[in-house]
């Protein structure tokens, strides 16, 4: 049997194994997870070596503790795989914020929406602010309520207001959280002037090719060529 004397690194949650383990009697756990009942520590060892394994101490604070006879390797192989796992699966669930203004032109709120929908698709709740400053601070409450509510509109993902719209120090707030299950709501379609613009300018030429082409075949109409 393999002696070695190693441990989990960690003052208070070392992992003690072989001869490092101090119980004088242990419930012990065969490789195949078979229960061989409650041996002394030197009994348990006979039964590692006899199966060329180690004797972990996989439960130190049971009465009384329990050890586990597997590879060692192994073992701390499966404990870290498990540990990535549970890692993997804790999400942290944090409250994001944007903020806009009355004055925040189209695109930017587009981009903080898209923020905003990302965040919620994460599992974040996001709390969404409207800053007031100088006169827009005495401007009718409903209005100001509206703007707010036109930009939750555009986020282009499904929630639901876990808090009104409310006034706050700065303007207005609220908070928004995704609903569970929910998919992706198309963004809604932004116009790009500058790609309509060429499109206006092809329809000017045709229709001008059609009034040229019009007025030349009056035109041999008029002189009997046709």
């Amino acid at each position: 049997m393999r002696t070695p004397q190693k441990q989990f690194s960690g003052k208070d949650t070392r992992t003690r194994i072989n001869q490092a383990i101090r119980a004088s009697e242990l419930r012990v756990i065969g490789p195949d997870n078979e229960n061989l009942g409650t041996l002394t520590l030197a009994n348990a060892l006979k039964e590692a070596e006899k199966r060329k394994l180690d004797l972990i101490e996989i439960s130190p604070n049971a009465k009384p503790p329990v050890a586990k006879i597997t590879d060692f390797g192994q073992y701390r192989y499966e404990t870290k795989r498990k540990a990535s796992v549970a890692k993997a699966k804790a999400h942290v669930t944090e409250t994001k914020s944007v903020q806009v203004k009355i004055g925040t032109g189209e695109h930017d709120q587009q981009l903080k929406a898209k923020r905003a929908a990302e965040w919620l698709e994460e599992g974040h709740r996001v709390k969404v602010d409207l800053f007031l400053w100088g006169r827009y601070k005495y401007m009718e409450a409903g209005f100001l309520k509206e703007r707010l509510e036109r930009f939750l509109k555009i986020i282009p993902t499904e929630y639901k207001l876990a808090d009104e719209i409310k006034k706050s120090p700065k303007g207005f707030t609220t908070t928004l959280e995704r609903i569970p299950g929910a998919g992706k709501v198309h963004k809604p379609k932004v116009i790009d002037e500058a790609k309509k613009e060429p499109e206006k300018k092809k329809d000017s030429v045709e229709k001008s090719e059609t009034r040229s082409k019009k007025k030349s075949l009056d035109d041999l109409l008029e002189s009997g060529m046709i």
